[in-house]
């Protein structure tokens, strides 16, 4: 696929509509902040659209990508221009820096989970470079993925700590990448939806990974740990209860459906991205319990099978991602309880797979070139 005919997409892990309430608050000091954080993240996202449409920037891959990962952390300096000051290189010790410590742990704990689990180089499966850059700005209340590296704010301190803190944080926003590598999901209605959703699954799974826990182990939530002591609420998101990961006077009531009878149409945030993914979220979680054991050893497999696939539309809608998903599942592991698992999981969320005449999805087929 030619880098230009990529959909531009940028992401930050806090949604628009948490911080448009937090805007609003009474609370001066806590609007003031949420309203340089949506500033911030406005020229991010045109910074984001020519990132993706010049492509990103990694040099000249190797002939055989390493089996170990290639990071460096920056400081940001609490200032705009990124990536910062270099802190700390690949195979150099720990610095007195906890965030930056963070940053590289994590980056290497999500390159080891789609190495060992999948097979995958990295972002790009050809060993792309991994960066981050910590301290951004003052008070950044977000995380996201650029085009071309991680970059994390400390939070404000009153609702969110230092976001390097949540390892699904960095899965999922790297797994935006691997998406713009693969099936290049549009960054609107249902398939923008698809790719939050994709990157909440990869994310949790690398947590999931580095932490050996079954699928009834896991949490299932996004953000654990991010939100500041007081603030009344265990997460960003719950994959396995969407809806429920917050309730508080200041960010509000959880608004994510956990199935398509609660289908949010709306022209913000892209359609709805951030609150209609929790619909395919419930869809993975269901179909990884019913399944048991690793999530992310036969229920990730198949996702990851989907999205690599190349049999997806830029354009697809819950309907395509689900019967391409129950393709994914037949092709590896034939009619049994994988497939099984998957279909009841999205009759459960109210999606029917569409009857397309999808191609079966064939394992460890290449993905799209971007």
């Amino acid at each position: 696929m030619d880098s230009s005919a990529t959909t531009p997409v940028f992401c930050t892990i806090v949604p628009p509509h948490v911080l448009d309430r937090l805007a609003r608050a009474d609370d001066a000091a806590l609007s003031a902040t949420a309203r340089r954080t949506l500033e911030h993240d406005a020229r991010e996202r045109t910074r984001r659209q020519l990132n993706t449409v010049l492509g990103p920037v990694g040099g000249a891959p190797a002939a055989a990508p390493s089996d170990r990962p290639a990071r460096t952390i920056y400081d940001a300096g609490h200032q705009d221009a990124l990536p910062g000051r270099e802190v700390r290189a690949e195979g150099a010790q720990p610095t007195a820096d906890d965030s930056a410590n963070r940053a590289y742990d994590a980056l290497g704990a999500t390159f080891e989970t789609y190495l060992n689990a999948y097979g995958r180089h990295s972002i790009d499966g050809e060993g792309l470079p991994l960066k981050a850059s910590v301290h951004y700005l003052r008070d950044y209340n977000n995380a996201f993925w650029n085009g071309e590296q991680m970059v994390f704010g400390d939070g404000d301190g009153r609702i969110f700590l230092d976001f390097t803190l949540p390892l699904d944080v960095i899965g999922h926003e790297l797994t935006h990448g691997v998406t713009q590598y693969t099936a290049n999901l549009d960054y609107q209605g249902q398939s923008g939806a698809l790719n939050e959703s994709v990157s909440d699954v990869f994310g949790s799974l690398v947590k999931q990974y580095a932490l050996g826990q079954t699928a009834d182990q896991a949490d299932w939530l996004i953000g654990a740990g991010l939100l500041a002591p007081g603030v009344n609420g265990k997460a960003l998101r719950s994959m396995k209860e969407p809806g429920t990961a917050y309730d508080d006077p200041q960010l509000g009531k959880d608004p994510q459906p956990a199935s398509m009878s609660g289908y949010v149409t709306t022209s913000q945030d892209n359609s709805g991205v951030h609150l209609n993914s929790g619909i395919p979220n419930r869809a993975f979680y269901l179909a990884a319990a019913a399944i048991g054991g690793h999530a992310w050893e036969q229920a990730g497999q198949v996702w990851y099978d989907t999205l690599t696939g190349g049999t997806l539309s830029a354009h697809a809608q819950f309907a395509d991602f689900a019967a391409a998903t129950v393709g994914a599942a037949v092709a590896r592991y034939g009619e049994g309880v994988q497939s099984r698992a998957v279909r009841a999981a999205w009759t459960e969320v109210g999606v029917t797979p569409a009857a397309t005449g999808l191609p079966r999805q064939q394992p460890g087929q290449q993905p799209q070139e971007v």
